[in-house]
């Protein structure tokens, strides 16, 4: 019997995804997983709603996207501005 996939396409029973939460994620569900897709894209989605949307990726986004990570691309992400760079201060 196949399954529909959270995309709402059509799954493969005994095809599910091993999805893989990440060790720093810790408790304060904020937390993504991921799992390689059986189409060969690589998926991601939000833990706390694991019937929801995925965001897949093919393999050469992925590791574009880990390579950027490991270099340091993404560390001014999230971080809060201080007043003076909020204001257009140098």
């Amino acid at each position: 019997m196949n399954r529909p996939t959270p995309d709402g396409s059509p799954g493969t029973a005994g095809c599910d995804p091993q999805w893989i939460k990440s060790s720093l994620s810790f408790s304060n569900s904020n937390c993504v997983e991921v799992a390689s897709l059986p189409d060969g894209q690589i998926g991601v989605r939000d833990s706390k709603h694991a019937e929801g949307p995925v965001l897949r990726f093919t393999p050469d986004e992925w590791n574009a996207f880990l390579g950027a990570a490991r270099n340091g691309e993404f560390d001014s992400f999230g971080k809060e501005l201080s007043p003076r760079a909020r204001h257009g201060g140098s």
